[in-house]
């Protein structure tokens, strides 16, 4: 009776915790210096997608592109390639003669000699943006997180979900948000699930990943719920509020120790 109005962890213990380490592993891996000092919270907008192509693969470049940039690996020799065409087989390994990421790489140009990597798209994700940035962001950060030189926690049987949240780590939060679960709706004829992208982590699991992110970071509420979807915004303040109390395990990522014991 006296615990009716405690109140309760709006994830499992045993999740939330592996959210801190996933983080912890990523400021370990990626230049958490890059992550306070440049990494900023990507907004699904004009502002920070500008610009308008006519063609699928030209807008499907066009994102990629973007998208490159805030993550800091412009330098990284990519191609945005129809998922109906790509090559099955093994890509080809891919030399970064760069940092991994650096904040003030040069975009490279791929032609003649240069490997690029193939970044399949959608092309029914172009007008599903966020869904295709997701996946543009979750598809890089798994050529990121192979080069870590621990594995994630939970190791290889958690690497999707653990790519997600470092994509999240770039600053993509917003987008595994409200793209981790589509309403079908009432309208069968407007519904095209093959736009959706392929989530690993649940709505809850990328929101409260997302509030870890912004109290790093010191985002204001306001700055992150107004491009939430709606139902989602009540969640994210109370992670916001339990993130926030997890002292130990905030001093333990700002203090760059990383993954708890």
């Amino acid at each position: 009776m006296f615990g009716l109005f405690e109140k309760k962890p709006l994830l499992d213990e045993e999740t939330v915790e592996w959210l801190f380490d996933s983080f912890g592993w990523a400021l370990e891996n990626f230049d958490g210096d890059l992550f306070y000092e440049h990494t900023v919270l990507v907004l699904p907008t004009n502002q920070f997608f500008p610009g308008r192509v006519q063609s699928e693969q030209g807008m499907a470049s066009l994102i990629l592109d973007q998208v490159k940039s805030y993550a800091f690996i412009a330098h990284w020799p990519t191609q945005a390639i129809d998922q109906g065409s790509a090559c099955l087989t093994r890509p080809a390994a891919v030399e970064i003669s760069a940092p991994l990421r650096d904040s003030n790489a040069v975009a490279v140009s791929v032609g003649g000699d240069v490997t690029a990597l193939q970044i399949p798209y959608n092309p029914q994700q172009i007008n599903n943006p966020e869904g295709m940035i997701a996946t543009f962001a979750h598809t890089l950060a798994h050529y990121l997180g192979q080069m870590a030189a621990q594995p994630p926690p939970g190791g290889t049987e958690y690497w999707p979900q653990a790519t997600e949240v470092l994509a999240i780590y770039l600053g993509f939060g917003l987008m595994f948000a409200n793209s981790a679960y589509t309403f079908r709706g009432s309208c069968a004829s407007c519904y095209n699930p093959n736009a959706n992208r392929d989530a690993y982590l649940t709505e809850l699991q990328s929101v409260y990943a997302l509030a870890i992110f912004a109290v790093l970071k010191g985002i204001p509420d306001a700055a992150v719920t107004g491009q939430l979807k709606a139902h989602l915004r009540g969640f994210y303040r109370k992670a916001v509020k339990q993130v926030s109390a997890r002292t130990q395990d905030l001093a333990r990522l700002k203090t760059g120790t990383g993954v708890r014991a």
